[in-house]
């Protein structure tokens, strides 16, 4: 591995041109093919085989083509007038916002929009007259038209809805948005009534990250310039680090026209290809910059460089692509697509750091670290650097027991939050305070009860029923329904031509993000079998809350076997990489140790309210297993970097505790700026109002902090010591199985410095 890796560097060192010019035609190509071939994103989060597709697909049997729950269009303008007044006193009012509302682009030729007081008064009266021709008694008509009426009982609420004339979400324009929030600005001022509209069509994930990535970069930026003390060294991570994200972002623009991607992967694909863009560079030139005192040829630098940092990217890079591919073992095809898309940006950067940073320092030549800024100048003991990171090596080595206890003890106490993990799908009740999504979600909720936005669909089959037989039945499945716990109101809302289906609509009395609700429809699956039974229907139950809740409880089943996965993969390659069985098993259970006192400090903030930084809300239900592929393959980053100069200065005859200290001289400074690059970059994201990645933003920083400051620098090197020749260890036959990669450089001549007296040392 390094050999050939050695020759790579090499050779795009010394052909940078060709380099330069293949990258150029690489991304020029795949932009293209994004150009010309891409489709719109989706919002889906539909997964095959969850009892709410099932419930769909029967309901596409009896009435036809559905909408996607996740990706319709649709918007609720919610209207309210001052308290103590009513909408009736507004009809003019009302009329001019309709009018106003059908100018806006990408509305419906035919609106359908009518003042709500005239609605309510039609649905009632049809409600009503339906009911005594069935012989319904009078009270539940007026219950079952107060449950689907767009006036509030008070009659100081009311409700617009209609759906964009586009095919999904994504292709509704952030123009439309912003002219229809005008209109609901307009109108509030004009008139005094509060206006505001939620649902999926308000739903935008557009140029929410940019002043994110730019906070990022500018700390990247700064954390470099400081590490180098070169402006030209510190801006080469940076653009490297963006033209991959750029050909990254292009590459899964390109793959919508093979596979449905979600909005939301872009700006994760972003967060991880600026990460461990710039942290690969930075090895890759940090060490290219300590090889510098030992070779006459820039070329043959260059070539160490690539064959021994070259080599621990490669299976950093691999750790991140295993934990991010293996996504798809769970089979859930949004997770997939993320995951995939995400390790395609990884890939791209691993590429970038081994080839492109070898091209430009053959361009830039001796100009590579010019522009000076802070000269670094060391204290030398005993011939060799002393600095923080062999100072803190130290300290660790005088009381590993200790440190070791601390840190374990820190972690533990930071998960402790998690026993309170609640997940669930964002939804406008836990939207910022500030958006128009909110304010309706929170306008509807008060005037409605919070069960209005959390409607659930039972779809039943009566094909096997006798005709005289089905009323009867279908009455039984809404007085079993209606029998359930935290239930408002259960009514017909449709019925196919033959009247061999039914829609039921169940509206609860808690709001879709609450455990109650979630109760709700165990309780309705619990007895499902039953009352299919006495009734001889079928019986499904689906709705976007159903939907969202059974994606949640299906990735928390897919998180063990996704964890096995990721571990055994990731256990066999660093068992590889460093020849050990103890070491892969300690960067496991640190990395455990990490990842749940992340999630638990996750939870104190965005769900229990923690410094009031956060309203309490659930966690997003994908963020536990994609945390996990994402970190443990960051985490395992730091672990290669560190560790494997911890056992290349073993390897070269030091003494268990002089390697640990000698890893650390020449690691700890990269490490600890590559952290907090990585962390600055995804701590910026929490700046973004969108609440799904404001909190992986802050899970994604909080988890490097930890594992980086806490596990790989104090728990591993105290470890370490305690392990002492015992950490190396390997049984002969499966050091024969094993095959030698090299990640140490061994194969590599390395000559003494240069002129060593007559040159400043440069170790980074």
């Amino acid at each position: 591995m390094a050999r050939l890796l050695y020759r790579l560097g090499r050779t795009a060192y010394l052909r940078w041109p060709l380099v330069l010019v293949g990258w150029l035609i690489v991304a020029i190509s795949v932009g293209a093919v994004a150009a010309t071939f891409s489709k719109p994103m989706s919002d889906s989060f539909s997964i095959p085989g969850i009892p709410s597709e099932r419930a769909g697909e029967l309901q596409e049997e009896l009435f036809g083509q559905v909408p996607d729950a996740f990706d319709h269009a649709g918007v609720t303008v919610v209207v309210a007038a001052p308290e103590g007044e009513k909408l009736s006193a507004y009809e003019d009012e009302i009329a001019r916002l309709i009018d106003d509302l059908g100018q806006v682009p990408q509305m419906p030729a035919e609106t359908g929009l009518v003042d709500p007081v005239l609605a309510a008064a039609g649905l009632t009266a049809q409600l009503l007259e339906a009911a005594e021709e069935a012989g319904t008694p009078t009270d539940v008509a007026e219950a079952n038209a107060a449950a689907l009426s767009p006036l509030s009982e008070d009659g100081r609420v009311g409700l617009l809805s209609f759906t964009f004339d586009v095919a999904s979400v994504m292709e509704v324009d952030s123009e439309t948005r912003a002219a229809l929030i005008d209109v609901l600005d307009e109108t509030a001022d004009r008139t005094g009534l509060a206006v505001a509209a939620n649902g999926n069509g308000m739903a935008s994930m557009e140029d929410i990250g940019l002043t994110a990535e730019l906070i990022g970069i500018a700390v990247a930026l700064g954390v470099l310039v400081l590490t180098f003390g070169s402006l030209v060294a510190a801006g080469m991570p940076i653009l490297t680090a963006v033209f991959g994200v750029g050909l990254g972002l292009a590459g899964i623009t390109a793959m919508t026209a093979l596979m449905d991607i979600g909005s939301t992967t872009p700006m994760l694909a972003t967060m991880l290809g600026l990460a461990v863009g710039i942290d690969y560079a930075l090895f890759i030139l940090a060490r290219y910059r300590a090889e510098l005192p030992h070779h006459d040829d820039r070329a043959e630098a260059v070539g160490v460089a690539v064959g021994t940092a070259g080599s621990a990217v490669v299976f950093a890079g691999l750790t991140v692509l295993i934990a991010l591919a293996a996504l798809s073992v769970v089979r859930i095809p949004f997770l997939t697509a993320m995951g995939l898309a995400a390790a395609a940006t990884v890939l791209v950067a691993v590429l970038v750091a081994l080839t492109l940073i070898p091209a430009v320092l053959g361009m830039t030549k001796s100009k590579a670290f010019g522009g000076v800024v802070r000269r670094y100048r060391p204290r030398i003991e005993h011939g060799r650097v002393l600095n923080n990171g062999v100072r803190w090596a130290r300290f660790v080595g005088r009381a590993p027991v200790a440190v070791l206890l601390i840190a374990t003890f820190a972690l533990v106490a930071l998960a402790v939050p998690l026993k309170g993990l609640h997940l669930a799908f964002p939804t406008d009740a836990t939207a910022p305070v500030e958006t128009t999504q909110r304010q309706a979600s929170d306008l509807v909720a008060d005037a409605f009860g919070p069960g209005r936005e959390a409607p659930m669909l039972l779809v039943v089959d009566a094909g096997d029923v006798a005709d005289e037989s089905r009323p009867e039945a279908y009455g039984e499945v809404i007085a079993w329904a209606a029998d359930r716990d935290n239930v408002s109101n259960v009514q017909i809302v449709a019925m196919n031509e033959d009247g061999s289906g039914a829609q039921i609509l169940l509206t609860p009395s808690t709001g879709p993000d609450q455990v109650a609700t979630e109760d709700l429809l165990a309780s309705l699956r619990g007895g499902q079998a039953g009352i299919e039974t006495d009734t001889g229907t079928e019986v499904g139950v689906t709705g976007l809350t159903a939907i969202t809740v059974d994606v949640s409880e299906r990735l928390a089943d897919a998180l063990p076997v996704y964890l096995a996965v990721v571990i055994g993969l990731a256990f066999v390659l660093l068992m590889i990489v460093f020849r050990s069985i103890l070491v892969p098993l300690t960067a496991t259970l640190g990395f455990l140790l990490s990842v749940l006192a992340t999630l638990g400090a996750t939870v104190a903030v965005f769900s229990n309210g923690a410094f009031g930084l956060m309203e309490g809300q659930p966690i997003v239900s994908f963020m536990p297993i994609f945390l996990i592929g994402v970190v443990f393959g960051l985490a395992m980053d730091y672990q290669v970097f560190l560790v494997s100069r911890i056992r290349e200065a073993y390897v070269h005859g030091m003494t268990p505790r002089e390697a640990v200290v000698d890893g650390f001289r020449n690691s700890a400074r990269v490490v600890t700026a590559a952290a907090v690059i990585m962390a600055s970059v995804f701590a910026a994201f929490m700046l973004i109002d969108e609440p799904v990645v404001r909190s992986m933003g802050f899970a994604l920083a909080a988890a490097i902090i930890f594992d980086a400051f806490v596990v790989r620098m104090a728990l591993i090197p105290a470890v370490m010591y305690l392990l002492g020749e015992r950490a190396w260890w390997l049984p002969a036959w499966l050091d024969r199985l094993l095959p030698n990669v090299d990640i140490e450089g061994a194969s590599l001549e390395r000559p003494a410095p240069v002129a060593a007296e007559t040159r400043e040392p440069v170790l980074v």
